[in-house]
């Protein structure tokens, strides 16, 4: 999450002389591997057993690790590619879109949490791509909680609690996760409307 204003990594460095650096660099190459990491994660989700659904989950859990550290390493090395801009977003939405589709398809998750976080998701993302000719808005507090919200429910919501656990510690277990995905989608949809309040006044402003 390091090419777009929510995830400000891969932002082009101020710095005179800071070359453009070659697409084939470490943080492309691992936003690269989240993206070929997601139809794996899909078809062990998909299988519904209760080895697939962890396989399933630690697969999901290192796709969104290589996210971290790809801005890590972009932000210390002060790497910035115009492909890293566009495929950094896509990945991150293609991993947890994903995972939200199959959850709802399974019937683990409600169809109406997915279609607000995804409306929301790919609205910004279109609005981000319009406005970075005018402004760059810088991350806010909140959209970084909305992403570490959404990995944790989801990852609540994969892992098979029922069949793992004792049946009291079970239930709750999924109780905990549907709490923080209520949660997940508030902070998703009050970012999201955030976002585009700045994007307005950013382009009044420079209208005036």
């Amino acid at each position: 999450m390091s090419s777009t204003p929510e995830h400000p990594a891969q932002q082009p460095s101020t710095a005179p002389g800071n070359p453009i650096a070659p697409v084939w660099n470490l943080p492309n190459v691992l936003t690269m591997l989240r993206i070929v990491l997601v139809p794996v994660f899909v078809v062990l989700l998909w299988q519904d057993t209760t080895a697939t659904a962890l396989a399933a989950l630690a697969v999901f859990l290192i796709a969104a690790a290589t996210d971290k550290l790809d801005g890590t390493i972009a932000r210390r090395r002060g790497i910035v590619t115009n492909f890293g801009k566009i495929a950094d977003p896509f990945a991150d939405k293609l991993l947890t879109g994903a995972a939200m589709v199959v959850l709802s398809l399974m019937g683990l998750m409600p169809w109406w949490a997915t279609i607000l976080i995804l409306v929301r998701e790919i609205g910004i993302t279109v609005l981000r791509f319009v406005m970075v000719r005018r402004s760059v808005i810088a991350a806010s507090s909140g959209g970084k909680l909305k992403t570490v919200l959404q990995v944790v429910f989801l990852s609540m919501m994969m892992l098979p609690a029922t069949a793992l656990f004792p049946a009291p510690v079970g239930d709750w277990w999924d109780i905990a996760a549907y709490v923080v995905m209520v949660l997940a989608t508030a902070v998703t949809v009050v970012t999201g409307l955030d976002y585009c309040w700045r994007a307005w006044r950013i382009v009044r402003e420079q209208e005036a």
